[in-house]
């Protein structure tokens, strides 16, 4: 099995739970890594304060509605930045919105995903994420 570092940048701390939980159901061998905030999600890339030992990870879950700075911002900078560019960015938000996905691929998403409100459709499509993304798909190395 592969092991695999994924950043979740989430401020809802039942969607944090939740994703941990169906990470973990999954039985996938991963480190999860958790940014509150856009501002910490930028901290965590860059090694700043708290996060000065962090590892970068091979793939961010980004929601947008966040405190300080918002998934787009993040996304942005994360897309326009040399190193942290080729890190598959997967938006998990309740956003349905057209704009907001069209910004999402405006700005180099990977793929954009409205988190779903029923439980166990929540689950498996944290399940579907973890099967395509870190069993199917093969991820970039990122040094940093």
């Amino acid at each position: 099995m592969k092991f695999i570092h994924i950043l979740l940048v989430e401020d809802n701390e039942g969607d944090i739970l939740l994703t941990t939980e169906a990470l973990e159901e999954g039985g996938m061998m991963s480190k999860l890594s958790v940014a509150r905030d856009g501002q910490e999600a930028l901290d965590f890339l860059n090694k700043k304060g708290e996060f000065r030992n962090s590892e970068l990870p091979d793939l961010i879950l980004l929601d947008i509605n966040l405190p300080r700075k918002n998934g787009h911002e993040v996304l942005k900078y994360v897309k326009t930045h040399p190193v942290f560019r080729s890190i598959p960015v997967i938006m998990l938000t309740t956003s349905s919105s057209q704009k907001d996905i069209d910004e999402s691929y405006k700005n180099y998403a990977n793929c954009y995903i409205t988190k779903p409100i029923e439980l166990s459709d929540f689950i498996d499509a944290i399940g579907q994420i973890e099967d395509f993304w870190i069993n199917l798909v093969k991820l970039p190395k990122i040094d940093g």
